[in-house]
């Protein structure tokens, strides 16, 4: 396990000391914060920072950093330090200034943010960005949890073919619509910490159980080519660029997360809150994606008599399937099956089962709030009254007819769940890209110019590997590699350009709100 240490090493001692300079960068002090400023007892609450900084981490966590990494980690023992290092200077730093400079405003939004920072322009692109991405959220939440109920807890096959996988989709549905209209949410977020705890208690007993027993992991500076499966070959021939990065978004960087570190900005007693709250509550999402990442490899060097999983190439769908021993021969299961089978062996059927009920809960109380906050911001671009039920469910119904298709392709299409989770994460990262920006230009704008490489450099990499994998995607433009990865470096030269540009002309708003 020496590469996933180094890793680990990375992790813990570059966020520690990429976080204090994310400080010295932006210099927090004792300015009264909006929980204080516009105390309401709703919105702004002043809350202990324990609290605030377990409930960032249960609005950013839940299957992103399991499903992704599960994926990512066929690219080979690269994962394992690509992980942490995204981690360290993209995804904690795009959280904490997203974050600060949001409880700086005034406990502005991100829709606010971005306006503010860049122009209208932009703001409509990033208001698109944020539907397309709350669309596929719910879509994938339940794509995920339902498979996971069906083959994991149920046993059924979750094949599109049995009804039985379509009964759970839609009992989820059905929840997902009446969560939509009315605020039943509420209900389950009372116990929602619970079952983030328990997501928590699954990456840590995954981690300790690999450290004890000594799962055999490959090495970064060893023979990629194992019997169980060839990561070389793979890692060569798959694109690592951009395709890792658009597989593994929630543990490296996350657009999603600023939506909440902006809730979370109206509730923090000080600034010198934010980077226990922003920054290493992001720290330890790429923990658990890192845990999940070295869990799938180590199950893959298991043989299938050992409670192993086999890697196949599926000619058909073109891609390779997770296969797993079931009385006497290899049964192929999806990628959140994979969830269970790692659970179940690391953590017996005991502790497996405890953790497979906070993993199917938490994407379900994350998708019923993106399904939420997808109707009422269609409804505020466009001005649409949801004073009643009925108006609420004439824009929500559409909504869910688009859910409901892209579902049923994602399941009936063999290389369908593979295509969802790459636009979804695509899409997450491509809206990361405009709070990156919105913070280079205030760093600009308030006098420290010189420290705006710190959200430009992951925004500038990342506007390259977006543009890219659109620019060659089947769904995109469908041009070859070559060219995409000229796009990309075009399109991200003309992201920097606008970001110094607009920086040096200062944004809507230069000045912070809150003085």
């Amino acid at each position: 396990m020496v590469t996933f240490m180094i890793g680990l090493v990375i992790l813990i001692v570059g966020g520690m000391a990429m976080g204090r300079l994310c400080d010295h960068v932006f210099q927090p002090d004792d300015r009264e914060t909006p929980a204080y400023a516009k105390q309401d007892g709703v919105d702004y609450v002043p809350m202990p920072t324990w609290k605030n900084a377990l409930i960032n981490l249960l609005n950013i966590a839940g299957t992103g950093p399991i499903l992704g990494p599960i994926q990512g980690i066929l690219f080979g023992p690269i994962a394992l330090l690509t992980i942490p290092i995204g981690n360290v200077i993209g995804g904690a730093v795009h959280d904490y200034f997203a974050g600060m400079i949001c409880t700086r405003d005034g406990g502005a939004q991100m829709p606010e943010m971005v306006r503010r920072y860049t122009n209208k322009a932009v703001f409509w692109i990033y208001d698109v960005f944020v539907c397309v991405l709350l669309l596929l959220v719910g879509t994938v939440f339940i794509y995920t949890p339902g498979d996971i109920t069906a083959t994991q807890v149920f046993g059924f096959s979750g094949a599109p073919t049995e009804a039985s996988t379509w009964i759970i989709y839609g009992i989820i549905f059905a929840y997902y619509l009446i969560a939509t209209v009315f605020p039943i949410d509420k209900i389950i977020g009372r116990i929602y910490p619970i079952f983030g705890a328990i997501l928590v208690f699954s990456a840590v007993g995954v981690f300790a159980v690999m450290v004890i027993s000594h799962y055999p992991l490959v090495e970064i500076f060893g023979n990629w080519n194992t019997p169980s499966f060839n990561y070389g070959d793979y890692f060569w021939t798959q694109n690592f660029f951009p395709i890792f990065f658009v597989t593994v978004a929630c543990g490296i960087l996350s657009g999603f997360h600023s939506s909440q570190t902006a809730l979370v900005a109206r509730t923090i007693k000080s600034e010198k809150d934010g980077r226990m709250t922003f920054y290493n509550m992001m720290a330890v999402e790429g923990f658990i994606a890192m845990v999940w990442a070295a869990g799938t490899m180590a199950l893959i060097q298991f043989t299938a008599d050992q409670g192993g999983i086999s890697m196949v190439f599926n000619e058909k769908a073109g891609t390779f399937q997770y296969m797993i021993q079931k009385a006497g021969e290899l049964v192929a299961i999806s990628p959140t099956s994979v969830v269970g089978v790692v659970c179940r062996r690391a953590l017996g059927p005991i502790g497996g089962a405890i953790a497979l009920i906070g993993i199917i809960i938490l994407p379900i109380t994350s998708g019923d709030t993106a399904l939420r906050a997808l109707r009422l911001t269609i409804a505020d671009t466009f001005h649409i009254k949801q004073d009643n039920n009925f108006r609420r469910l004439s824009l929500a119904i559409p909504i869910f007819i688009l859910v409901a298709g892209i579902l049923v392709w994602a399941k009936v299409d063999p290389k369908g769940f593979q295509i969802l989770w790459r636009y979804f994460a695509w899409s997450n990262q491509t809206m990361a890209l405009f709070p990156l920006a919105a913070a280079g230009i205030y760093l600009m704008i308030n006098g420290k110019a010189k420290w705006a490489w710190m959200p430009l450099l992951p925004g500038t990499f990342y506007t390259f590997i977006c543009a890219s994998y659109i620019l060659n995607a089947k769904l995109g433009f469908g041009l070859s590699w070559p060219v995409a990865y000229v796009g990309g470096v075009i399109v991200a030269a003309i992201y920097l350009v606008f970001v110094i540009i607009r920086g040096k002309k200062g944004g809507t708003t230069p000045e912070p709100i809150v003085k």
